[in-house]
């Protein structure tokens, strides 16, 4: 029963209006319709760009209910870079980072983000965190150790560890789509020559 029992969590910590709005919007989504799919496989280009544009549309009721989640918005950017690294979604790292400063993140917090265990920068907070965004990015080889559990609950109340955790469900969802659908992120300037 424990997903049920995180859903009826998750569901508890937004406001009725906020839950319904977020249900209400999953549902139209047209990745989650199987009637609005297309009964051959051969869609032309122009066919599979518009299909790239609905599977993004997707995931914004997912991002309604991450920023309505009410986790720090530092700790929400933080995060979502941190999965996009570890994933290796260059289209998400670049979002997420710009998005980062955009909230007033620090520079030097996002360039040692992949070696946050050896930075004093980060909070226990944000280390529980962090901890946490690696095992369950990486379940199949962490299966989300006890002792790193421990560490999170210890940070976060049952909500916020359930809100946590759903965050990862969206962001690592993100990169799979990026990834999946070749997404390139913005160039601003030509690469250097060797």
């Amino acid at each position: 029963m424990l997903p049920q029992r995180i859903w009826e969590i998750a569901a508890a910590s937004q406001t009725e209006s906020q839950y319904l709005s977020t249900a209400r919007a999953v549902a139209r989504c047209p990745v989650f319709n199987p009637q609005t799919e297309k009964e051959n496989d051969h869609e032309t280009p122009n066919e599979l760009l518009s299909g790239r544009t609905r599977y993004h549309q997707s995931t914004q009721p997912l991002e309604a209910q991450v920023q309505g989640s009410g986790l720090e918005q530092s700790l929400i950017e933080l995060v979502k870079t941190r999965t996009s690294q570890i994933n290796g979604c260059a289209f998400r790292i670049n979002m997420h980072t710009q998005d980062a400063r955009k909230h007033g993140e620090n520079e030097q917090r996002l360039y040692l983000l992949n070696a946050w265990r050896e930075s004093p920068l980060y909070t226990d907070r944000e280390r529980a965190a962090l901890a946490w965004t690696e095992a369950v990015t990486l379940i199949s080889e962490t299966h989300a150790p006890d002792d790193v559990y421990a560490e999170v609950r210890a940070q976060f109340s049952e909500a916020e560890t359930v809100n946590l955790t759903m965050l990862f469900k969206t962001i690592n969802a993100c990169n799979r789509l990026a990834i999946s659908f070749r997404s390139v992120h913005p160039v601003k300037a030509k690469a250097a020559v060797a």
